[in-house]
């Protein structure tokens, strides 16, 4: 019996991976849950799978509520960053699934891996802002790290059998999202609900801005240069509309592979949780006959501009990304909560990102630091723009 604790168990990722768990009654148990402020659908949770802990990052009269509903039934309820490491970190837990979103995830995921936890990361955040400090400490403590986004996991898979440095370069797919084919003047009047209106997968909502900006392939390729130890010149984005090849590596000998299948999160957080085996599935077979072609193209830069600035500040380094990574945050809650007009993202960013000067990250502390001033920044330039 695999013991999980989950962070994020009420967004897109944590839902899916309890409905997983769910179909497999006899090989995982829920110790510990962290939800954001769904105080509701957290107080469903806890009664079909009484994990032992829980945490909400509010406080106040949600978190009193849950509180005193299950004091009785024996769940302790904590509340915020500290509640949040501590079920990162609770001793009989096997495998922390770490899904919040955002920088938030960074410090209970390192907490996990600090208590010599193995992790199933779906926070890619963690991986931009500080992914060389998360590294050294995986190696460190000698746990595992298990990609959960599909592309990685993609990665992950195709990589296993491989030794170190066969690979010429890795080849991250993205269905190009809502707005593909959009013109920059009908950008300008894009609402939340259609940017929100993902083709091909069912994400949340600041991820599903982050494709249509393109923003998270730029942070897919910051993490996938952690992750597998590869320099940015070999980290490829393509343009692949119908989201079934979800990555592919090229091998120095010239040979391709792909990963490729329907695009449905539960099989990427079933590979994690199951890992090193895999478990049979009652999900549809990917049928290529029907599905016909498969197309694939170099992303317009001109377009998603943000995908070319992400990478210009991956190969910068220091704080630069942490700095990015905040300003994305406030500029795409800005856009949602309607302060903002869709192209005004980039516009915030790169007010940001330009009036930062940039310093080399050593700890923790200071990744933490350049978060801050980095959302603080953007809030000003959200003001000033709205």
């Amino acid at each position: 019996m695999k013991k999980i604790s989950i962070l994020g168990s009420t967004g897109s990722i944590g839902v899916n991976t309890l409905d997983l768990i769910g179909r497999f009654p006899d090989r995982f148990q829920v110790v510990g849950l962290v939800a954001g402020s769904n105080h509701r659908l957290l107080d469903q949770q806890i009664k079909k799978f009484r994990p032992r802990v829980v945490s909400l990052s509010c406080d106040g009269k949600e978190a009193a509520l849950v509180q005193k509903k299950w004091k009785r039934a024996g769940v302790e309820v904590l509340i915020g960053m500290e509640g949040a490491s501590s079920v990162a970190s609770l001793p009989e837990t096997d495998l922390v699934v770490s899904a919040i979103v955002g920088s938030a995830g960074l410090v209970p995921t390192l907490s996990a891996i600090q208590h010599h936890k193995n992790v199933a990361l779906a926070n890619k955040e963690t991986m931009v802002i500080a992914g060389e400090i998360v590294c050294q400490e995986v190696k460190d403590r000698k746990v595992s790290l298990i990609p959960i986004d599909s592309e990685h996991s993609a990665i992950f898979q195709l990589l296993a059998e491989e030794p170190h440095g066969v690979v010429r370069r890795v080849i991250l797919t993205g269905s190009g999202g809502p707005l593909y084919g959009y013109s920059k003047k009908r950008k300008e009047s894009v609402t939340p609900d259609e940017a929100l209106n993902h083709p091909t997968w069912k994400m949340g909502r600041k991820i599903s801005i982050d494709s249509a900006t393109l923003m998270n392939k730029g942070f897919e390729a910051m993490e996938a240069r952690w992750l597998f130890n590869l320099p940015p010149e070999k980290i490829e984005v393509l343009i692949h509309r119908q989201s079934i090849v979800h990555s592919m590596v090229e091998f120095v000998d010239r040979s391709m592979v792909a990963q490729m299948g329907l695009p449905d999160m539960r099989v990427p957080i079933s590979y994690a949780l199951h890992y090193p085996e895999r478990a049979t599935l009652p999900f549809p077979s990917l049928a290529l006959e029907e599905i016909g072609a498969l197309t694939f193209e170099r992303p317009d830069l001109k377009a998603y501009p943000l995908l070319l600035y992400a990478y210009e500040l991956m190969k910068a380094g220091g704080t630069y990304p942490a700095v990015l990574n905040a300003a994305n945050e406030i500029a795409v809650s800005a856009f949602l909560s309607e302060k903002i007009s869709f192209p005004k993202i980039e516009k915030v960013i790169r007010k940001t990102v330009s009036a930062h000067t940039a310093s080399p990250i050593k700890t923790v502390e200071e990744v933490l630091e350049a978060d801050r001033w980095g959302r603080e920044m953007a809030e000003k330039h959200v003001k000033s723009i709205s």
